[in-house]
């Protein structure tokens, strides 16, 4: 099947050819679609913590960020170009672009004709808006403006990562998404010694503008919340990627005769995350970042949830060192059994199995309310050998020409805003290797095309999906404050991203 450039072309990869004779094998024999059991619901999967289970969470989180525990990462590898889906579209219909004629059509059901009408419109309300004038000098018609937002000789947003645009303005400037998230992490992720952590995944085309920017931005930060900033960067590793292969499964070759790899999705970034061995680390998309306006909010969740897992992580250890002798008492095996069903919501019925059970990873997920934000969300998923445990799934993974299938996915009553605080440490302080729990299984084929031809891609298990299919998963229920998610242009009109107005904003520049 291969020859001794494929090999030298693997080598380079650092992709074994064992590797490629097990993606292959998933090709020829795609695993079953999540077997969905039903949502989670509050009480069901979900917790909605008590007043004084909250008030516990929060002093837990603060202590563990004050000791030095915490880490925030950020994926940010994404260009922008899927913010600006519809503005391309009509941009690429090669139609007249005048506003008569964008009316015409969003009148007739156009929906990206009227995603660019509602971005000229409110273009003062942006926050690159001077930046784009700059670009625009005297011109002003749309296809000028769609040039100068889009193109490389203007603000090149279309192929821009989405943690350098500018997301939301403030009297002093406007700032970047990652600014957003350096301000965010210096609020909840200062310990004792001032220090705030914070690392970004991001493509190795555009880490020298990253370090650009956060060497823009670091010195007034650091004054403003009296912080100091590490800041640390890593990129998807190419061995992750995945051979893409033909309609019959075999290699599929590019026009240069050599073998296609593509990224193997953000699940290949556990492999980043098990680099950094870390202790708690809060996991947050680049796209979920809000002004000063919303911090305290998104800061009382962060250390919840960092909380939460701080106070059952310490149970989880008390309870592994109990069971961990030779002969260990009675009573601690069916005090750590009690807590691994009502805590951890799993049953299991020898010490082996519950020292196993207890030996894991673990992550604590903040769930919204479902508004019918496209993502996945929290379920009870059916495991081949009977077992049920708790999930975050997507619609991907989900067999869509089944009836009960379709329904249990739409009866969610909650979402996955990606928030969630992360134990990678054993009870002995030990780094977990995160790669001995990843449901390999959990895989998605999607068709693909590249020189005109159709192929088929692997995706690699979802980094909170299958790359965490085997951690300890606990669901909590927090504010939709925390998420403002920002996948189109458009969203950043949302009120969560405008300034408030007068004294409100006023008090929230105080405040922050």
């Amino acid at each position: 099947m291969f020859d001794e450039a494929d090999r030298a072309h693997l080598a380079a990869l650092g992709i074994s050819e064992e590797e490629i004779a097990r993606q292959l094998a998933l090709f020829a024999a795609p695993p079953p679609a999540a077997r969905l059991d039903r949502p989670c619901t509050v009480g069901d999967g979900i917790a909605v913590l008590s007043e004084p289970d909250q008030q516990a969470a929060l002093q837990a989180g603060a202590q563990a960020a004050a000791a030095g525990r915490l880490l925030k990462l950020v994926p940010a590898s994404g260009a922008a170009t899927r913010m600006f889906q519809a503005l391309i579209a009509v941009r690429n219909a090669r139609e007249p672009l005048t506003r008569a004629g964008l009316e015409q059509r969003a009148a007739a059901g156009d929906g990206d004709a009227r995603e660019l009408l509602t971005f000229a419109d409110n273009l003062p309300r942006f926050a690159f808006a001077e930046a784009l004038a700059a670009k625009l000098g005297t011109r002003r018609g749309l296809a000028d403006l769609l040039a100068a937002l889009l193109d490389a000789d203007g603000l090149a947003y279309a192929s821009s990562p989405k943690g350098l645009l500018l997301f939301h303005r403030y009297p002093d400037g406007s700032r970047t998404a990652f600014e957003e998230h350096v301000v965010e992490a210096a609020r909840y992720g200062r310990a004792a010694d001032g220090t705030a952590r914070l690392h970004l995944t991001i493509a190795p085309e555009h880490e020298d503008a990253f370090r650009a920017e956060l060497a823009r931005v670091r010195g007034r930060c650091e004054a403003r919340h009296e912080v100091r900033l590490e800041v640390a960067f890593s990129h998807q590793k190419r061995a992750t990627d995945t051979i893409a292969v033909d309609l019959d499964n075999r290699p599929f070759r590019g026009a240069d005769g050599r073998v296609l790899f593509r990224p193997g999705g953000h699940g290949a970034l556990i492999e980043n995350l098990n680099d950094l061995q870390g202790d708690i680390i809060f996991i947050k998309n680049i796209d979920n970042i809000g002004p000063d306006h919303t911090r305290d909010d998104v800061v009382g969740c962060a250390r919840l949830l960092s909380g939460h897992l701080a106070r059952v992580q310490q149970q989880v250890f008390a309870h592994l060192a109990a069971v961990a002798d030779a002969t260990p008492d009675p009573g601690r095996i069916d005090a750590a059994q009690r807590f691994a069903s009502d805590t951890l919501r799993a049953d299991v019925s020898s010490p082996r199995e519950l020292r196993a059970l207890l030996d894991r990873p673990l992550r604590v997920c903040g769930m919204v309310r479902n508004t019918g934000e496209p993502g996945g969300g929290p379920f009870w998923v059916r495991g081949s050998d009977g077992s049920c445990t708790q999930q975050i799934v997507e619609s991907a993974q989900v067999d869509q020409s089944r009836e009960d299938q379709r329904a249990i996915f739409a009866a969610a009553t909650h979402f996955n805003p990606v928030v969630m605080a992360c134990g990678v440490r054993d009870w002995r302080g030990r780094p977990f290797d995160l790669r001995a729990f990843i449901d390999p299984t959990a895989v998605f084929i999607a068709r693909k095309s590249s020189d005109g031809r159709p192929l088929k891609a692997l995706e690699r298990p979802g980094l909170w999906n299958g790359a965490m299919g085997h951690w300890n998963t606990i669901f909590v229920e927090v504010s939709d404050a925390t998420f403002t998610p920002v996948k189109t242009v458009n969203d950043l009109l949302r009120p969560a991203h405008q300034p408030l107005p007068g004294a409100q904003a006023a008090r929230a520049r105080l405040g922050s």
